[in-house]
């Protein structure tokens, strides 16, 4: 009644709300253009990951090698200057991805024996997602020791869909990925609301699918 006594009223509120599923429809599209190409990545990469413990999958072009690697004459006296050696030694394009220290310390297995202690151990990690250089080295060895991961086309993919060996430009374009997911997932329901009429079957297949993703995810923590 109140509706109509405002002429245009009603119609207004009905292209209003056109024009928001209009925009939704719109942007939706846009932001899965936007995630295409990244969505279609870490999918393939994704189900790879998601089953690999399970059925025990193999990267199929992964090859792994260790060496020992002489260091110069004096060594590097600190972990910033073994670094700098490294990247040259091992012909990194970059620094270092990650750089670890632990400090000497009483080894645990001294058995009450007084003045056994670790030396200090450096960890190096170089290279991307398609080659990764990862070394140890002990305080006052004249060696350390190299693994380097050679990654063909689907080892390499697993690895920018985990973010291994990349810059924080790419950890950042994979979050705006992230966030697309998020609006996509809203903006489809917010469609599908609008413009579909058997809204009874569509909640109860939301509500079963709700139940069963924290059905299986309570389920392990249950064992």
């Amino acid at each position: 009644m109140a509706d109509a006594a405002v002429p245009g009223l009603g119609s207004m509120r009905v292209n209003r709300r056109l024009t928001f599923v209009q925009w939704v429809r719109r942007t939706h599209g846009w932001f899965g253009l936007w995630g295409a190409l990244l969505g279609l990545m870490t999918g393939v990469s994704g189900v790879w990951l998601n089953h690999r413990a399970v059925l025990k999958l193999e990267l199929p072009d992964q090859h792994q090698s260790t060496q020992r690697l002489a260091l110069p004459d004096p060594a590097p006296a600190s972990a910033d200057a073994m670094a700098i050696w490294l990247q040259q030694a091992l012909k990194a394009k970059g620094p270092p991805n990650t750089m670890r220290v632990e400090r000497a310390r009483p080894v645990p297995w001294a058995d009450g024996q007084r003045n056994l202690t670790q030396p200090e151990r450096w960890f190096f990690v170089f290279g991307g997602p398609n080659k990764l250089f990862q070394v140890e080295y002990w305080a006052g060895n004249k060696s350390l020791s190299v693994r380097t991961t050679e990654n063909g086309f689907v080892a390499t993919l697993t690895n920018l869909h985990k973010g291994t060996g990349m810059p924080i430009p790419w950890i950042l374009l994979i979050d705006t990925l992230a966030g697309s997911l998020i609006f996509l997932s809203i903006s489809g329901a917010i469609l599908w609301w609008e413009t579909n009429r058997r809204r009874r079957l569509g909640m109860a297949i939301f509500g079963v699918s709700v139940a069963t993703t924290i059905g299986l995810a309570l389920w392990p923590l249950q064992s």
